[in-house]
């Protein structure tokens, strides 16, 4: 194997430490070598707390000199919360930084690899790139499009039902299926939702780790409700744990308003066309508050809309082995298909097993 992508390869397994824990800022890793050792290891642990290529070239010391540095994504090269990593790592001497993406963040973008050069040092682009990238598809999303990259999670049976013509739902996936999406909790800044699903589960949407007590170890996601009309019971569970809960209206009734506040509600007024909630501006304002990634859990109606509005990047569909009959509810809500050739296409990415349920993981497919 080339050193490069060992070494990068290996960056890329420390910054994954951070997938959790370092929500807004990207997740990054980063490994020195000298003389074919590797002399320092780091990555990014929380926002606010030292880049990874500051915790290696701690843990380097003077071993950093004439080194290779393998970083995940480009160094920064402004003062933010902390100094500028370009600065750092040619105060240390090294000699190479090998970089597998460049920053998005306009800030960034090409000027930490510009300081680098004009210090003299040499520069290495594009080792491992796709998988550096795919560690931080909501940064990246957010610096070049201004919205959260948005996964959408599902379950299902065999026939495509989500819960029973009643209501009922609980639970159509096992245990191993239902902690997987704690995971993915785990690694969102905001789990969206809808009122219909309020109303009919009474969700607490937090995140519950098995064997994980200490709160360090993950960010609770903020948890957003789309109710148009403010229908949301202040005794609502949402509302009852000590996280923030934001529920998104297009009704300013006063009364109403100050019941929910009282509960501990932060209400956003995001009115779109009938009643309705205007999703894209709702995506931009999460932008706003640095959320990167968001998961979607909700019934077929807001699922439906958000997907034939665009807004659904990734779809992580768990498909249960059992037939719940034809008047039990469907995935999607999608209004004006009614030929073979309006259907939306799926790439499917990865199938495997959980427990004796199945995790589809899908994307929709981009028009040729």
């Amino acid at each position: 194997m080339n050193n490069d992508i060992k070494y990068m390869a290996q960056a890329l397994k420390l910054a994954e430490q951070g997938l959790t824990t370092c929500h807004p800022n990207p997740r990054v890793g980063c490994v020195i070598v000298s003389e074919g050792e590797v002399v320092g290891e780091g990555w990014h642990e929380k926002a606010g707390g030292p880049h990874a290529e500051i915790v290696a070239l701690k843990q380097a010391k003077k071993k950093a000199a004439n080194s290779t540095v393998y970083v995940t994504l480009e160094p920064c090269c402004f003062k933010g919360k902390t100094g500028p990593c370009t600065q750092a790592l040619i105060k240390a001497g090294v000699s190479k930084v090998v970089i597998a993406a460049i920053d998005p963040n306009p800030k960034v973008s090409g000027k930490g690899v510009e300081a680098l050069k004009a210090a003299g040092l040499e520069v290495v682009q594009g080792v491992l790139t796709a998988d550096a990238e795919a560690l931080n598809p909501g940064f990246n999303l957010r610096m070049k499009e201004g919205r959260p990259f948005i996964r959408a999670k599902l379950a299902m049976s065999l026939d495509g039902r989500t819960a029973m013509a009643s209501g009922e739902s609980k639970w159509i996936t096992g245990e191993s299926a239902r902690a997987d999406v704690h995971r993915f909790r785990a690694r969102s800044g905001a789990i969206i939702s809808g009122i219909g699903t309020v109303l009919a589960d009474d969700p607490s949407l937090t995140v519950r780790l098995e064997g994980v007590s200490d709160q360090k170890n993950f960010n609770q996601p903020l948890r957003v409700i789309l109710d148009p009309r403010l229908s949301t019971p202040p005794f609502a569970k949402v509302l009852s744990k000590s996280d923030k809960a934001l529920l998104v209206t297009a009704n300013q009734d006063p009364d109403i308003v100050a019941d929910l506040s009282d509960a501990g509600a932060e209400i956003l007024y995001q009115p779109g066309q009938q009643d309705s909630i205007d999703l894209p501006a709702l995506m931009t304002y999460l932008a706003e508050l640095e959320i990167n990634e968001v998961l979607l859990e909700t019934g077929a109606t807001l699922s439906g809309a958000m997907l034939q509005a665009g807004l659904i990047d990734e779809l992580i569909i768990y498909m249960a082995p059992h037939l719940m009959g034809n008047n039990a509810r469907g995935l999607f809500n999608l209004p004006g298909i009614d030929a073979m050739d309006d259907r939306i296409k799926l790439d499917i990415k990865d199938i495997r097993a959980f427990g004796d349920d199945w995790r589809i993981t899908a994307t929709v497919r981009i028009a040729d």
